[in-house]
C-alpha cells in the first residue's frame, strides 16, 4: 500500500523529527538496561575475571551500538575519506543491527518460554517484551542506510558468536526466569541458531537495496 511505503521511506524515516524521537527513547532506554544488569554485573565482578564483563549486559549494548549507528547516520550520512574511519563505522553499525535483531528477538522468545512453564507475566514482563521487539524492528527497518559491507558483517558475527561462547561457557548469560534453570544447554542452542539467523536477517535488510533503484526507498 501506498501509505506503507510512504512511512517506511527514507524521507519519514531520517526525518530529523523521527530521530529526534528515536534518541529520545534509545539514550535513557540504554542507560536504564545498563542499570538493569547492575545486580549481575556486580556478581561477575565479585566472582568471575574482570574481562568477562563486557559479555554480560548483551541488549543495553545492543542499543548502544544502534544509537551510535543512528546517530552517525544522521550527522554525517555520507561514507568518510579514510577508510578505518568507515571500517569503524561498519563494525558499529553491524553490531547495531545484528545484535538489536538477536537480543530483541531472544529477549522476548525467553520470556514466553519462561510462561509457558508456569512463570506470571507483569507489567514489567509486557514493558520488556514491547521495548524488545521494537528493538529488532528498527535495526531491520533501518539496516538499508546504513554504510557496513560484508567484511564488517563477518566482524560483528564473530563477535556476537564469541558473546553466545562466552555466556554460555563461563555462565554469563542473562538471568533466566527460574522455570528455565533446567533448560539452559537448549537456551544455548537457541541462542546461537538465533545468532546465525539474525546475520542473515541483517544481511537481507541491507545488501538487496543497495540494488534497487527504487526512489521510493
Amino acid at each position: 500500500m501506498v501509505w506503507i511505503r510512504w512511512l517506511l521511506s527514507r524521507n519519514v524515516l531520517l526525518h530529523p523529527a523521527i530521530l529526534w524521537l528515536t534518541m529520545i527513547i534509545y539514550v535513557p532506554g540504554t542507560v536504564y538496561g545498563y542499570y538493569w544488569y547492575k545486580g549481575q554485573l556486580i556478581e561477575t565482578w565479585n566472582e568471575h575475571p574482570h574481562w568477562q564483563l563486557p559479555f554480560v549486559p548483551d541488549s543495553p549494548t545492543a542499543s548502544l551500538f544502534f544509537a551510535l549507528a543512528l546517530l552517525w547516520l544522521w550527522v554525517s550520512p555520507k561514507r568518510s575519506r579514510h577508510a578505518w574511519i568507515n571500517a569503524i563505522r561498519g563494525i558499529i553499525e553491524t553490531l547495531g543491527v545484528v545484535t538489536s535483531v538477536k537480543y530483541g528477538i531472544w529477549a522476548t522468545a525467553i520470556i514466553f518460554a519462561g510462561q509457558a512453564q508456569g512463570d506470571i507475566l507483569v507489567w514489567e514482563h509486557w514493558m520488556l517484551i514491547i521495548g524488545h521487539s521494537a528493538m529488532a524492528v528498527m535495526a531491520l527497518l533501518y539496516a538499508r542506510f546504513f554504510t557496513f559491507g560484508g567484511m564488517a558483517l563477518l566482524a560483528a558475527a564473530a563477535w556476537t558468536f564469541l558473546n553466545d561462547t562466552v555466556d554460555y561457557t563461563y555462565d554469563v548469560y542473562p538471568y533466566l526466569p527460574s522455570q528455565l534453570d533446567d533448560d539452559v544447554p537448549y537456551v544455548a542452542m537457541f541462542t546461537f541458531a538465533l545468532t546465525a539467523l539474525s546475520v542473515l536477517a541483517a544481511a537481507f535488510a541491507k545488501f538487496p537495496f543497495e540494488r534497487r533503484k527504487d526512489k521510493a526507498f
